[in-house]
């Protein structure tokens, strides 16, 4: 081997140990940066952790607690109420726009359209019967209909009130 070469390698050794050095400055730097930052805490984490810890009942005994349990059957009342189905409308067009039309008007699983001659039969049983077997459900000879229209969130009013225009709506 040449002098020359004795110095290349011994300058290129000298290069590489220094940035050696500072790679392992920077890796220590880094390691001291990042125990002083607190660790984020994921929002979902900490909401399954408070369902998890929360009481599954609660006490309600005195005066107070007949108040805060007065309270509770309104918040559920309420709850019950903003899930009825279509805001609670009673207008038989809106409700049958959105949820009977799919069978009603093609015809499907054997449901009747709005014409004279699907209805004969039916109407021949009496309004209380039709109302009956669309809020609780029917099986006949030559279709199904599901309890409700197959939305349990509406009413027997909001069912009877779609009945009833589907029948003013007769071809």
């Amino acid at each position: 081997m040449r002098n020359y070469d004795l110095e290349f390698l011994k300058k290129f050794s000298m290069v590489i140990g220094f940035l050696m050095l500072v790679t392992l400055g920077l890796m220590i730097a880094a390691y001291f940066v990042h125990q002083q930052i607190p660790p984020e805490i994921d929002p979902a984490v900490v909401k399954r952790t408070e369902q998890r810890i929360a009481p599954v009942g609660a006490v309600y005994a005195g005066t107070t607690g007949a108040s805060a349990q007065a309270a509770a059957k309104a918040a559920a009342a309420a709850k019950a109420a903003s899930q009825v189905a279509y805001g609670g409308t009673t207008d038989g067009a809106v409700i049958f726009d959105n949820l009977c039309a799919g069978c009603h008007k093609s015809g499907a699983g054997g449901a009747p359209t709005l014409d004279q001659a699907h209805w004969g039969p039916r109407l021949a049983k009496g309004k209380d019967t039709l109302h009956k077997h669309a809020i609780e459900g029917f099986t006949g000879t030559t279709g199904i209909m599901p309890p409700k229209g197959g939305n349990p969130a509406l009413t027997n009013e909001q069912v009877s009130a779609t009945v009833d225009w589907m029948l003013a709506n007769l071809k």
